[in-house]
């Protein structure tokens, strides 16, 4: 994800990084060469070969077009936005078990065991991040996971759920040794399970994208609406068809690509979620709970990129 201050309103015109721009060059350039293409065959081939064609019908299929997109890139938009209220909830749930664990139990701050489950707890955000970008995890899992944990975790498949597992044994130990009551371990069991509902939240939008059917029918509608355009124009706009095509199929084509962003929100494409700030945030926040030093804060320039 791209994050800087909302720059001025003309500067936005000309704004690249975090545009999806670049990636329709390609395209909007083919649109532009059959513009010219559809203007040179009305000026020099045949005026009559095109009158078939004009701007009502399309009138027409670029507002069913326009409803379409709508929808497409709402839905994609709540895929996002319920992804982000996922990683909140695995934030306030990892904090709160945190600030349980070190003011609730009979755990010291300083001692292995409150170290362990803390640590552990920052394991978990992590594993899950990675279990989402197929990414590798271990050398996250080695700095944060005990010893005795490590070997089961990284054979593991599901790694967020096996660390989720090893945290519920922990209070289970420390519930048997008289560290917590009962009534705490209840506590506590609902913010696991908070974290446990959050991991199937995020499996369940990772794994289930829009239909492809849908996605394919406005895929060929707007290239095919796209594609003919140029031929409704020329007779009446002349050598101004390819600015107004390549601006129309601009329009069309980038909330395509916008929506294709947002369906999958845990990848690393520009305007996807930032898991890595997200978990560097939780990290941050669960270690200083512990009284350790933090590690320095990185420079933030006016324009950057969080994964």
């Amino acid at each position: 994800m791209i994050v800087r201050p909302r720059p001025h309103w003309f500067r936005m015109l000309f704004i690249w990084r975090g545009s999806v721009l670049r990636k329709l060059v390609g395209r909007l350039l083919t649109i532009g060469l059959i513009s010219v293409s559809a203007e040179l065959i009305h000026l020099y081939v045949d005026n009559n070969s095109l009158t078939g064609l004009n701007a009502q019908p399309f009138s027409l299929i670029g507002l069913a077009l326009a409803i379409f997109l709508g929808f497409r890139t709402n839905v994609s938009h709540a895929r996002y936005w319920d992804a982000r209220k996922l990683w909140g909830s695995i934030m306030n749930a990892s904090r709160a078990l945190a600030r349980q664990t070190l003011t609730l139990t009979e755990w010291p701050a300083k001692s292995d065991d409150a170290q362990r489950f803390v640590r552990t707890l920052i394991a978990h955000s992590h594993a899950l991040r990675h279990q989402l970008r197929a990414s590798d995890p271990s050398a996250d899992l080695r700095r944060l996971l005990a010893a005795e944990d490590l070997p089961r975790v990284l054979e593991a498949r599901w790694k967020p759920i096996v660390i989720l597992q090893l945290l519920g044994s922990q209070l289970h130990t420390a519930r048997r040794h008289g560290a917590s009551t009962d009534v705490l371990a209840l506590a506590m069991e609902n913010n696991l399970q908070t974290l446990g509902d959050a991991v199937g939240g995020c499996e369940a939008i990772h794994g289930t994208p829009i239909p492809l059917t849908f996605s394919v029918l406005v895929h060929r509608t707007i290239y095919f609406y796209c594609t003919l355009l140029p031929f409704a124009l020329v007779g009446s706009i002349g050598w101004y068809t390819p600015v107004f095509a390549m601006f129309v199929a601009y329009t069309f084509m980038a909330l395509e690509a916008i929506a294709e962003e947002l369906e999958a929100p845990f990848g690393i494409d520009d305007n996807d979620l930032a898991l890595e700030a997200i978990c560097d945030s939780i990290e941050a926040s669960l270690l200083e709970t512990l009284g350790e030093p933090l590690p320095p804060t990185k420079a933030v320039p006016k324009d950057f990129v969080l994964r």
